[in-house]
């Protein structure tokens, strides 16, 4: 079996793990983008089902180990997980065979990381959560949603990432970052 990270595993836990043993994976950490319900609901079952580490920024470790005091109508109860890693923006850890760079991309949530995956081959992907979307972002009008801070936060990524990695959002297709800029009307402006 080879190794993999799960990035923010919703909410169906089994779903998650199936799909591991369908695509024979084993899963060797879970890495957290932000503590929104629908990005962690199932981080404590895949956790303790593949007996992996947790990884989370700072900022969202007591939710993530206390998620079922915070749960949101018709969420939950989750399988609580207290997270082992921390997810430190500029920094980079290596995880299953991956150098993961964390980078620091508030403004849909105040704690919220995007995490560029660079594979032993050299392949990119950009792990977004909730701050892009393809055709869209993150929205703000959530508790510690920030339209300026989220504008500056793609704006470094548009900065810093290739335009052509892989984007992954935590919703929707796949895209890239090439593409949203030519087409995403919230990125008007930000091509670099």
């Amino acid at each position: 079996m080879a190794d993999c990270v799960v990035v923010d595993p919703g909410e169906e836990p089994e779903r998650v793990l199936a799909a591991l043993g369908e695509l024979g994976l084993s899963c060797a950490a879970v890495v957290v983008t932000h503590s929104h319900l629908d990005h962690i609901g199932a981080v404590g079952a895949v956790a303790r089902a593949a007996t992996c580490p947790v990884y989370t920024s700072a900022g969202d470790a007591d939710v993530v180990a206390h998620v079922n005091d915070h749960l949101w109508p018709g969420f939950g109860p989750y399988v609580e997980h207290a997270p082992e890693g921390r997810l430190v923006p500029g920094e980079r850890i290596e995880l299953a065979g991956m150098a993961i760079d964390v980078l620091d991309t508030p403004g849909h949530h105040p704690h919220a990381v995007t995490l560029l995956m660079t594979g032993p081959d050299g392949d990119q992907l950009l792990a977004a959560g909730d701050v892009l979307f393809a055709g869209s972002v993150g929205r703000t009008d959530l508790e510690g949603g920030d339209w300026d801070v989220l504008a500056a936060s793609i704006g470094r990524l548009v900065d810093a990432v290739d335009h052509d990695v892989p984007v992954l959002p935590g919703h929707g297709p796949v895209t890239t970052l090439r593409r949203e800029l030519a087409t995403n009307p919230f990125l008007t402006g930000l091509a670099g």
